[in-house]
């Protein structure tokens, strides 16, 4: 008999407003696998739509929904995505729908469908994967998440620069032992994601620069070629990876030919969601690791990536605990700053001023900032508790709270909050 552990499995999805993408990945499988909604096909892209049939309320999704609407048997939704960021309400057949319901109920199906592949396969973690991240779009997401019985640990959302940064490092060292390429063509416009690695640093630090968008000339070919000679001059590059329809048709010929000199070359439409499911699996076995109480060694996963949604800095707090000074960590860096947010309750001995530990994840130096409690009435020592919350504002900037919790039925709390904006 399988074990639940056994019948786990981790969840990709690349989603935009037209399809959706997945890919799963079972603990004993040594890469994800993406799963279409034909069997037998690599067209894994399934249409954003959900169709519901008029007389019996059956809700229909992607190719089918399309071929039924055709025919006229339902009423039609598509643009998911973008409609629940409007906050859209939906009439269809004479009733109302949220569209965070309908994108929830369009997400459940495609989930269903590494199951059908492998019943054994049981969801417990997904990671969703979107060209760009916006408040809007995340305020979204954690509803989706929550409608579809997710918790706060089991659900992420990244972009697709950090997709392909988990995809690239988790193929064999030969592949990114030097710089890395992605471009992406798709509805005549090209760009590309140049990433690098910081070998100095401990952990190495992943930067990917993005793009201008750029429209090729009648001679895609040649056009091509001499975009990639420029970006790849004086540069040794271990692997290139080209997503997307644009590159369909077989016209990369001479620029084909350039890019694999001494180079692997890899063609595909599905990197993104197989990079969100390596995404899930890295974060099931951190929470392994700290669940055992036994931290993964540096060189399982010895990266770090920097992105425009990953916190920039540490931060940190020195305390005491069971008689042994260690530091308690508030904001990590390389966290994605919408789902970053640290919270504890100390007591306070000998101050009436919190110090915090500020560190650049490529730095072994800290600077630390105090913050003084003014106005914080006199107590015995240790017998004043206070709330320290952070929450991030952006990448580079986060708001620290600190509230007076009093100390039980001896010394009431004031609910004296203090703020500070803490910047890198």
């Amino acid at each position: 008999m399988e074990t639940g552990e056994d019948r786990s499995c981790c969840i990709g999805i690349d989603l935009c407003d037209d399809y959706a993408m997945v890919s799963y990945q079972k603990p004993d499988m040594e890469e994800p696998e993406t799963v279409g909604t034909v069997a037998g096909s690599e067209n894994y892209r399934i249409p954003a739509v959900l169709a519901k049939k008029k007389e019996l309320g059956v809700w229909y999704y992607g190719d089918e929904a399309k071929r039924m609407a055709k025919g006229g048997e339902v009423a039609c939704v598509d643009g998911l995505l973008r409609r629940a960021i409007a906050g859209e309400v939906i009439g269809i057949g004479g009733e109302n729908y949220d569209a965070v319901e309908l994108l929830a109920l369009f997400l459940r199906r495609v989930m269903e469908l590494p199951q059908k592949l492998d019943p054994t396969a049981s969801p417990d973690r997904l990671v969703l994967t979107v060209a760009k991240l916006t408040q809007e779009n995340m305020e979204v997401f954690w509803k989706v998440a929550a409608k579809l019985g997710f918790l706060a640990e089991q659900f992420t959302v990244i972009d697709h620069k950090e997709s392909f940064y988990y995809f690239a490092y988790s193929q064999q060292e030969q592949l990114w032992v030097h710089d890395i390429f992605l471009f992406e063509y798709d509805d005549d416009e090209l760009f590309f994601y140049d990433m690098r690695r910081d070998q100095r640093t401990r952990p190495q630090v992943i930067s990917i620069r993005e793009s201008p968008r750029y429209a090729l000339n009648a001679d895609k070919d040649t056009d091509f070629t001499g975009l990639v000679r420029r970006n790849f001059e004086s540069r040794i590059i271990s692997s290139v990876y080209l997503v997307g329809d644009g590159f369909d048709g077989g016209w990369m010929k001479n620029s084909l030919n350039f890019i694999c000199r001494g180079r692997r070359a890899f063609l595909g439409k599905n990197l993104f969601s197989k990079g969100a499911c390596y995404a899930a699996s890295a974060a099931r076995l951190r929470a392994t690791d700290e669940s055992n109480a036994s931290p993964a060694a540096d060189d399982d996963w010895p990266f770090i990536y920097m992105g425009e949604n990953e916190m920039k800095f540490n931060l940190s707090l020195k305390v005491q605990k069971r008689g042994q000074m260690e530091f308690y960590s508030l904001i990590t860096a390389g966290k994605n700053w919408f789902e970053s947010q640290g919270e504890c309750e100390v007591i306070l001995s000998g101050t009436t001023g919190i110090d915090l530990w500020k560190q650049l994840p490529n730095s072994r130096e800290a600077k630390i900032e105090t913050l003084e409690l003014t106005g914080l009435p006199r107590r015995p020592d240790r017998t004043t508790r206070i709330r320290i919350t952070a929450r991030p504002l952006s990448d580079e900037r986060a708001e620290i709270e600190i509230k007076d919790l009093g100390f039980g039925d001896f010394f009431r709390a004031t609910e004296r909050t203090w703020k500070y904006t803490m910047t890198l």
